[in-house]
């Protein structure tokens, strides 16, 4: 016979982020993977469709710039403008709805007739996956329990990585087709938008956002029906009452963790968009010519490197993850430069390190941005992030091309050790440990830190 103490514990409340994990909360994770998974196929399968369709469209130098880039810029735009909105009107609608406007997007590709049409829906497919980002990530971050919460979040970038993959995939069978498989191409991506919106529309907003904006009531709702009677719902985050808006990032008291989330995310997206341009140099330089081959190769260490930063991201704490995938992803960039002519066996196993650690530190990109900020401000803390991030990738794509034609491979591999050693260095210096703080609690952990610097 169980114990009065024993029957106790049973029975007694859990906090809501103290919540053990349940199928809807990894049904939720599920349903946040779609926007990564989907802007993981768009930005891998351009460049299949570009070199497919440059005949047809008569594509010149400056068309397929502005095309490799849209999808870029309107996730910038989406980012930045919906951080803002999310937080005031909650997150549950944008997740909703937008992945079946991705996916009318994406089916209308297949009927475009000229380049200017297709950059065109390529910015605004670009600007609902910056706005399904900034939701994705602080709803499911903020369903998550916090034991899980890491874990979960990874299943994000893996499914960024399997998106990426599958786009390799699926141009590579549908350059087999005759006609113009490149508009079958484009249209794909509609297929796993239709799924997952479906999927979606059954998933509650963020208790978390209900307490904020004074719905403890709805809150309340959704966390015994989702999660049973034996959890408290949130309580309220007293320090945040007061309705902020995005200018609060930048004052004294928050500037540090948006300076951490921006700066972080830029310092790891330059090396790994660098990774994605140069890796068929870099395996022909170690004797792999053929550059499918070399693009298998890239995409496997991709995959591979995003599951084992899903296996670890909980196994460690943030900051160590943090400042140890950009050291050590340096010091292994720096061998490789160092190396390369020595041994084409220790040249492979330099890179395949190097693209496994930069993988894997990708996870970090799902889970550390939405633990920087309190609820109130936290889709417009992503969203900045992310649209920083957005600008690295940019400027890499464009820069990078550059520094090879003038110098080298080598002298824009160096540059991407010097940006994964800043990056290393803005964290040891700045980033807060999240791993184990509270969704709720963050605000007052934010005014801890700023009574601290005032003090000192």
């Amino acid at each position: 016979m169980p114990t009065m103490t024993n029957l106790a514990q049973r029975i007694a409340p859990v906090a809501y982020e103290d919540a053990p994990l349940t199928k809807f909360q990894i049904k939720v994770t599920i349903a946040g993977t779609g926007g990564q998974f989907s802007d993981g196929f768009i930005l891998g399968i351009i460049g299949i469709v570009i070199t497919a369709s440059t005949g047809a469209l008569g594509l010149t130098p400056l068309w397929i710039g502005l095309l490799g880039a849209a999808t870029l810029a309107g996730l910038f735009v989406g980012a930045i403008v919906t951080g803002p909105i999310a937080d005031r009107i909650g997150r549950r609608g944008i997740f909703a709805w937008d992945m079946l406007i991705f996916a009318v997007l994406s089916a209308i590709q297949f009927f475009i007739e000229s380049p200017w049409q297709l950059l065109v829906l390529r910015l605004l497919i670009g600007v609902v996956l910056g706005a399904d980002y900034v939701v994705s990530k602080s709803l499911v971050t903020e369903h998550a329990p916090r034991s899980f919460r890491g874990r979960l979040m990874s299943l994000l970038a893996v499914a960024w990585a399997t998106g990426y993959v599958a786009a390799y995939l699926v141009g590579y069978l549908l350059t087999q087709l005759h006609g113009e498989s490149w508009r079958y191409m484009l249209a794909a991506s509609a297929v796993p938008a239709l799924l997952i919106f479906w999927f979606r529309l059954g998933v509650p907003e963020s208790p978390l956002w209900l307490t904020q904006h004074g719905r403890t009531a709805e809150a309340a709702a959704v966390v015994r029906t989702h999660l049973g009677d034996g959890v408290l719902p949130p309580p309220v985050e007293t320090t945040t009452i007061k309705r902020r808006g995005i200018r609060v990032l930048f004052t004294p008291k928050f500037r540090r963790r948006t300076a951490v989330g921006a700066l972080f995310y830029v310092c790891q997206v330059i090396p790994f968009f660098a990774l994605g341009t140069f890796s068929p140099q870099v395996m022909e330089s170690l004797g792999v010519t053929s550059k499918l081959g070399a693009g298998a190769a890239y995409n496997t260490f991709l995959l591979i490197g995003a599951v084992l930063g899903l296996l670890f991201i909980d196994r460690l704490s943030r900051r160590t993850f943090l400042i140890g995938t950009f050291f050590l992803g340096a010091a292994l960039l720096a061998a490789l430069v160092a190396f390369a002519d020595t041994s084409p066996v220790v040249a492979v196993v330099i890179f395949a390190l190097f693209a496994l650690v930069l993988a894997a530190a990708v996870n970090l990109e799902y889970v550390y941005p939405p633990e920087l900020f309190p609820t109130d401000l936290r889709a417009s803390g992503v969203g900045i992030a992310v649209a920083a991030s957005r600008i690295g990738s940019a400027a890499s794509t464009f820069l990078l091309p550059i520094i090879v034609a003038q110098y080298s491979v080598n002298v824009a591999l160096i540059a991407c050790v010097i940006v994964l050693a800043i990056g290393g260095l803005i964290c040891w210096a700045w980033a807060p440990e999240t791993g184990t703080e509270a969704l709720g609690e963050v605000a007052e952990e934010v005014q801890k830190e700023s009574d601290e610097h005032t003090h000192h």
